[in-house]
């Protein structure tokens, strides 16, 4: 194991397998996520600021920005933005869409902020990439002044029907998820459901007036968009169709564009049913 992967023991906050697995499996795939995944997660954005109560002149942390498309909508909104990610293609993208923003290479759990310097903490599905959701939140908390909000959104569970399409059809071409591709630790999992979301925000000392609600959307694609993005490695589901070679990937991509049939329209486009959770709560103290 690299030293990059190594838990510290007994380190609330300290790197875990999952955050390793993630990094290699974002590395260098920012324009192949945007052109695909990137805009199903941009739908969730405008819930996500109003939650986080993003107005003119807030002051505005984007954690886990990608190509920054959440800092960009703050930004419209008037807000002073700064957007950090974890991953540098992630961050030279950002940079090139917010000029003029400070954008900086930095992962939760561990932010290079002092204490209360934002308004507003925002995460973007973010909850879904770190080994320690309970230690991200607290950190989005301990950067946001009293009085402040913070607000994240994350996949719903069970998935939506167009949100399990990529991963029936890697079952259905018998792919199994790498072993290297570790999953979340169960004592750092929590339910995928607004009680879940809200419970988990509720333990974090610090936060008050949690809320939850569900975001449900019709993705509108092609199926040449919808598999690029696993083609090229993107995400979790990426690693997975890609970890066996050629053959395998092209097995799933057959079963991928089988089952796309149920989601085709008229037009040739598909129409994929999604469902994430915003939650969102105020800092006190």
């Amino acid at each position: 194991m690299a030293d990059g992967e190594r838990e510290a023991p007994g380190v609330p906050g300290a790197p875990t397998l999952f955050d390793a697995g993630e990094r290699r499996a974002w590395a260098g795939r920012s324009a192949a996520y945007a052109a695909g995944f990137g805009r199903l997660c941009a739908y969730t954005v405008p819930a996500l600021l109003d939650a986080a109560g993003v107005t003119a002149g807030s002051r505005v942390l984007d954690a886990g920005t990608g190509p920054g498309t959440a800092a960009a909508a703050a930004r419209a909104r008037g807000a002073e933005v700064t957007a950090v990610d974890a991953e540098p293609d992630m961050v030279r993208a950002a940079a090139a869409a917010l000029p003029g923003a400070e954008v900086r290479l930095a992962a939760l759990p561990h932010l290079p902020f002092s204490a209360g310097a934002f308004d507003a903490a925002i995460g973007n599905f973010v909850l879904n990439h770190v080994g320690r959701p309970r230690a991200a939140l607290a950190e989005l908390r301990r950067v946001t002044r009293p009085g402040g909000r913070i607000a994240v959104t994350i996949w719903a569970a069970p998935p939506a029907p167009g949100q399990a399409l990529l991963g029936r059809a890697v079952r259905a071409a018998g792919v199994e998820r790498p072993a290297d591709l570790p999953a979340l630790a169960p004592e750092d999992d929590f339910p995928r459901t607004p009680a879940g979301l809200a419970e988990l925000l509720r333990g974090v000392s610090g936060l008050a007036g949690v809320e939850c609600a569900e975001v449900a959307w019709d993705h509108r694609t092609t199926p040449g968009e919808w598999w690029r993005g696993p083609a090229a490695g993107v995400a979790a589901i990426g690693q997975t169709v890609t970890s066996q070679g050629p053959a395998a990937t092209e097995r799933v991509r057959c079963a991928f564009l089988a089952l796309a049939a149920e989601f085709t329209a008229a037009d040739g486009r598909l129409v994929l049913p999604h469902r994430a959770l915003v939650g969102w709560a105020r800092v006190v103290g």
